[in-house]
């Protein structure tokens, strides 16, 4: 019976990849072994206890890999396992941006996945990790920005006189920015969106946000969903349309990226400059360098008043939710790989799309031609 190993996650991370609820149903359902290692849980608030409940084992971390078959985390690893059987591997490891982690798992005896590969597909949806995430993040970005701003955002009407509604925009209006648009919305703020794709303009406008767009854009069908690099021309025109409603918005939540290149600059500090004292910018792009020029990766900076929070990784902040879609994206990767396994199938677009190495030797060609 194969066994499934579920790490503790390095210092900082506050999720977990399978909760107990999750667990269950892969020892029922896939009738596999859960192995848990000491702890793993607890920053989610899921106890070993609770894993001993439905039927899971508790593990050192030593014991863990030597017996597990599929080893699953979220973070790459701090430092190499020693591995010394075949394993497969199964996390979430940004390999198009940071291909140089990769290393840590090269000439080894291991099927190494990344699931933020994962191919953008009705029949993926339910394992893409990315978008989970995302989501939550765009939420929480509006509630932490609303939180620091030093006004309200909905319009309020006080025997004291009126205070005028809040101008949110949002920059990108991917899974986050739409989640944060429509999060903000319900605080009753008046927001904006920005994208380079012209087809995000119909989902922004459906949730009662303005469309600010630049026209020209390039665009890619086989970008998978995602903006690609544009020209320069554009990129000028695109920062004036920026600037301006930057300098008039009270909180702007930033989320543009492209997969595995530095984030565009979209945010100039002369726009920052513009910001009345009490704004606040929330950088979820600050992992591959940010949106917003001021933006460091994981701080918080008060730039003349303006506060810029670069934070890639929010979800975190709602450990026990983001653990809870994290675990359904685990279970039903594993269900997949079960299937595509008894089924002996040969070509598999979600299998291959998400493989990165085999026995140890770099087979993804996205990820190979970014390491060239």
């Amino acid at each position: 019976m194969k066994k499934i190993g579920i790490l503790k996650e390095q210092a900082g991370e506050s999720r977990i990849c399978m909760t107990p609820i999750v667990a269950k149903r892969v020892i029922k359902e896939l009738e596999y072994v859960v192995l848990i290692e000491a702890g793993a849980g607890h920053s989610a608030g899921f106890s070993d206890e609770m894993y001993v409940e439905v039927g899971a084992q508790i593990l050192s971390r030593a014991e863990l890999v030597n017996q597990a078959d599929v080893i699953l985390f979220i973070n790459p690893l701090e430092a190499q396992l020693e591995i010394t059987a075949d394993k497969m591997l199964i996390g979430i490891l940004n390999p198009l941006f940071r291909p140089e982690l990769l290393a840590a798992y090269e000439n080894k005896h291991i099927k190494l996945f990344s699931l933020d590969l994962m191919p953008r597909s009705s029949k993926a949806q339910s394992m893409d990790v990315l978008s989970s995430m995302a989501s939550l993040a765009g939420y929480k970005a509006v509630l932490k920005a609303s939180d620091l701003h030093t006004s309200v955002l909905p319009m309020f009407t006080t025997a004291a006189g009126t205070i005028k509604a809040a101008k949110v925009l949002v920059i990108g209006a991917g899974v986050a920015g739409l989640q944060a648009i429509a999060t903000a919305k319900r605080l009753g703020a008046i927001v904006e969106a920005f994208d380079v794709r012209k087809s995000a303009g119909e989902e922004v406008r459906s949730l009662g946000a303005k469309f600010v767009e630049v026209e020209g854009a390039v665009e890619n069908e086989k970008a998978g969903g995602y903006a690609v690099e544009q020209t320069e021309d554009f990129i000028q025109r695109q920062k004036q349309l920026i600037d301006k409603h930057v300098s008039e918005a009270s909180i702007v939540i930033s989320t543009a990226n492209i997969p595995g290149r530095k984030a565009p600059i979209l945010i100039e500090k002369e726009s920052v400059d513009k910001m009345k004292p009490g704004s606040v910018i929330i950088d979820l792009a600050s992992e591959q360098g940010g949106n917003c020029v001021l933006t460091k990766d994981n701080e918080k900076i008060n730039h003349q008043g303006v506060v810029i929070i670069g934070n890639s990784h929010l979800a975190r902040e709602l450990s026990a939710t983001s653990s809870q879609l994290l675990s359904t994206n685990y279970f039903n990767y594993l269900k997949h790989l079960k299937w595509v396994e008894t089924e002996n199938i040969q070509a598999d677009p979600l299998y291959e799309g998400c493989l990165v190495m085999n026995n140890g030797e770099m087979v993804h060609e996205r990820v190979l031609s970014f390491i060239k």
